[in-house]
C-alpha cells in the first residue's frame, strides 16, 4: 500500500482517514504511548506565532495541533485544512471545534492568498502527500515573509540497538492496535509501511532548503522515530 503512486495513492489516503478517523486519537495515544501530544506542544512552540497571529494547520485532521495552538495562543485565528472531510467533522465535534475554521483543502494547491499566515504547521501530511516539495512550495506560499513552516512527521528508524524493537512495534503492534481498536488492520498496517519508506530528517530538511526556506533545523524524538522540522521564509528585500 505504501508503494502507490500519484492519484491512487492519494485516494487511498483519503478513504483510509476517512475509515478511521472515529478512532484516529484514540490510536494516536496508544501508539505514541501518549507522547504525541510533546510533541505538537513542541511543534507549535516552533511556530513562534505572535499576538493574535494567523495560524494555517495543513493535514489539521481532527484538529490536535490546532487546539494546542489555541491553547497555547487564546487570541489566535487558526485554520485548520484537510482533504477528509470525516476527519474534520470529528474534530468540529470537539471541545472547542467552534474556534477553529475549517476548510476543505489539498495539500498541493492550498485556497488561500499568498501572504495570508504568520505561520504554518503540518502533522504527518509530508509522509503521504504525493508531492513533498510541492507540499512544501504551496506552505511557503501562504505564509508571510518572516514566518516559520513547521512540520511533524514521522522518521525511518535509524540504526541503533533499539531498531529490532521499534520494528517489531510498527510491524506488529500498531498492525494488531489498528485491528483491535480501530478495525482496520490495513491502514494501521499503512501507516508503519509508508513510515519505513518515509525520507530521513537530513532529507527532509535538503527538501524544505530547495524550496526556499532557511534555517532550516529539526529535532528528533521517541529513538529518532518522530522529528519536527522547522524552516522560515526569508524577509523579501528590495
Amino acid at each position: 500500500m505504501a508503494h502507490l503512486e500519484g492519484d491512487e495513492r492519494a485516494a487511498y489516503v483519503r478513504q483510509m482517514f476517512g475509515r478511521i478517523a472515529g478512532r484516529y486519537d484514540l490510536m494516536n495515544r496508544l501508539m505514541t504511548f501518549g507522547q504525541d501530544r510533546r510533541w505538537r506542544r513542541y511543534a507549535v512552540q516552533q511556530a513562534a506565532l505572535p499576538p493574535a497571529g494567523r495560524l494555517l494547520d495543513v493535514a489539521t485532521g481532527t484538529g490536535d495541533i490546532a487546539f494546542e495552538a489555541l491553547r497555547q495562543h487564546p487570541g489566535a485565528a487558526v485554520v485548520g485544512a484537510d482533504f477528509s472531510t470525516e476527519m474534520m467533522r470529528v474534530g468540529r465535534a470537539r471541545a472547542g471545534g467552534e474556534r477553529v475554521t475549517w476548510v476543505n483543502g489539498d495539500a498541493l494547491a492550498l485556497p488561500f492568498a499568498d501572504a495570508s499566515f504568520d505561520a504554518v504547521s503540518s502533522g504527518y501530511l509530508m509522509r503521504n502527500v504525493v508531492d513533498v516539495p510541492g507540499a512544501f512550495r504551496e506552505q511557503v506560499r501562504v505564509v508571510k515573509p518572516g514566518g516559520r513552516v513547521v512540520a511533524l512527521d514521522t522518521s525511518p528508524p535509524p540504526r541503533s540497538a533499539l531498531r529490532p524493537f521499534i520494528l517489531l512495534h510498527l510491524r506488529a503492534v500498531i498492525p494488531l492496535l489498528g485491528r483491535l481498536v480501530a478495525g482496520d488492520a490495513s491502514a494501521y498496517t499503512y501507516l508503519p509501511e509508508s513510515t519505513q519508506a518515509f525520507k530521513t530528517p537530513e532529507e527532509l530538511a535538503r527538501i524544505m532548503r530547495g524550496v526556499g526556506l532557511v534555517n532550516v533545523r529539526y529535532r528528533r524524538f521517541m529513538f529518532g522515530t518522530m522529528a519536527v522540522h522547522t524552516g522560515t521564509r526569508p524577509e523579501e528585500t528590495v
